[in-house]
């Protein structure tokens, strides 16, 4: 791949964010907005882009009380002449968020904005900008494709650590320049209390930044904003949003960990006897729809998650919600199962999708793993959380609608499918053949895995054999709940040539270092 021009996106970031950073210490950002503070509105949690098209994009800001937010777009870093755009009110019933929807752009051009809150009594009385810049998609397939991926973000006691750079990760995937960021789930960990310290192995400390919300399992809709609030006292992060714009799933932990529809738990502290997991999906998603800017479900907490991005000539991702539709966790030994992990909607939208799109490649992105078994972790009880189950045979339960699936990608000769994911907190590729399967009506493809990002490491998963998976590639500890200071966290990196259209996936660790490498081929159904 050739070197991609940086057209001023680095140096309009050294000089604004930094003005940014000045306001977004974790000890001026309280809980929830003052509504008697005096002087302008702040917006001292950073801007985010998301779901970027050729000629639209989605701009999102929190303020720290009442105001008007208002976007500015400009080609250059001077601001000369811009483009204005009015966004909503922003107020208590959204938490004090607001997306603002951007269109009529140029394709494959650096875009720069800069958000202003204004008084909603007095329009004159502006906050001080924050910047933010990205890429819109290429028109044209000549034009290289990168992005990043990975997922699970301050789970297990592992928060934000300010003596070991905080999300550090986020600075070096930043680094790489990318189009965009695939986040594959886990942004929260909404049943993951951080406490101030934690013990590590060695004897040392792991000391976190602390908040009220984070102290303990959420619960109400204010444990749940209060948990991605958490996450943007990170400067690491904050950098990152305003420099990538980002295309963003959910899995478990935006709830709770492992739940699926119609679950209901509890018996105790924190979730009383009867506990509706139903109840808490919907304060998490109407939380998850405030905290990202996502075109389906932003200021719409009612909208779906799964969808699909066009990113120009060459990529297509299509984005699973593998949550929300699932039966429930059991043994997954069933010979009959519609519904299975996606839906019977879904899977219909995802064939539709898949054979109408004339993209070269066509990225999955699946919040989690296909041949990896991850079991439910429910004590004495042999349920499984994911799509495999670890019987090799024929495929049972959520595996039949798998094998459906690819069974419909090979008829249709759909070329260029490429599976991603995170979840399972180790990195690895695995190749899946029918010549090793016991489910053999598929072509190969590949899966590459990745993450956490900022989360406990654990050893690798089981494979399951149904549909023949070989694992090329694996780095993963030996040991569980490996801590952010210890290492094992991990990233992946897709580029795209323009010219020869080759797909190179690189699986990264935490600085940045390339530990695997595999490049694919384009217009072939298998490989």
């Amino acid at each position: 791949m050739s070197p991609r021009p940086l057209p001023g996106r680095r140096s309009v970031l050294r000089g604004s964010l930094a003005a940014s950073a000045a306001l977004t210490l974790p000890g001026a950002l309280g809980a929830a907005p003052a509504l008697a503070l005096s002087g302008r509105p702040r917006a001292g949690w950073g801007v985010q882009a998301g779901d970027v098209t050729a000629d639209s994009g989605l701009v999102w800001v929190r303020s720290d009380r009442p105001a008007r937010m208002i976007v500015e777009t400009s080609a250059t870093e001077s601001f000369r002449n811009p483009r204005r755009w009015h966004g909503p009110l922003l107020g208590p019933s959204s938490d004090f968020t607001g997306t603002a929807r951007l269109h009529g752009l140029p394709s494959g051009e650096q875009i720069h904005y800069r958000v202003l809150l204004a008084d909603p009594h007095d329009p004159r009385r502006t906050g001080e900008p924050v910047h933010g810049t990205f890429r819109t998609a290429p028109a044209r397939r000549r034009q290289d494709v990168r992005f990043v991926w990975s997922g699970d973000i301050a789970g297990q006691g592992w928060g934000i650590n300010e003596s070991i750079g905080g999300y550090r990760i986020f600075d070096a995937m930043a680094e790489l320049d990318p189009d965009f960021f695939l986040c594959s789930g886990d942004n929260i960990y909404a049943d993951g209390p951080i406490e101030a310290t934690a013990a590590l192995p060695d004897g040392s400390v792991y000391r976190n930044v602390t908040t009220e919300e984070k102290s303990h399992v959420a619960v109400s809709l204010a444990d749940y904003r209060g948990n991605f609030r958490y996450n943007l006292l990170d400067g690491a992060l904050r950098r990152f949003n305003a420099q990538v714009p980002g295309i963003i799933q959910w899995d478990d932990h935006e709830v709770r960990n492992n739940w699926y529809p119609g679950e209901v738990i509890g018996g105790g502290t924190p979730y009383p006897a009867g506990t509706r997991l139903d109840d808490l999906a919907v304060r998490a998603r109407r939380a998850f729809s405030e905290y990202f800017p996502i075109s389906t479900v932003s200021g719409r907490p009612d909208g779906r998650i799964y969808r699909v991005h066009h990113h120009g000539p060459l990529l297509d991702v299509f984005v699973l919600d593998m949550r929300t539709y699932r039966n429930a966790n059991s043994p997954d030994d069933q010979r009959h199962d519609p519904q299975g992990i996606l839906g019977e909607e879904q899977l219909r939208w995802l064939k539709r999708e898949l054979s109408r799109s004339r993209a070269v490649w066509k990225v999955i992105a699946a919040d989690m793993p296909l041949g990896l078994v991850v079991p439910d972790g429910v004590e004495g009880k042999p349920n499984f959380e994911a799509v495999a189950q670890g019987d090799p045979g024929a495929p049972l339960g959520r595996e039949l609608q798998i094998a459906e699936l690819l069974r419909f990608v090979k008829h249709r000769r759909i070329t260029g499918t490429v599976w991603l994911t995170a979840d399972v907190h180790h990195t690895s590729a695995q190749h899946y053949d029918p010549s090793r399967a016991a489910f053999k009506d598929f072509a190969p493809f590949w899966e590459f895995v990745s993450g956490p990002l900022n989360a406990g490491a654990f050893p690798a998963s089981e494979l399951d054999g149904t549909f023949g998976p070989d694992r090329v590639f694996v780095k993963a500890p030996a040991v569980a709940n490996v801590s952010p200071a210890e290492g094992y966290q991990f990233f992946g990196e897709v580029d795209i040539d323009g010219g020869s259209g080759e797909l190179t996936v690189r699986l990264r660790e935490q600085d940045g270092s390339v530990l695997f490498t595999k490049v694919l081929q384009p217009g072939r159904v298998g490989q």
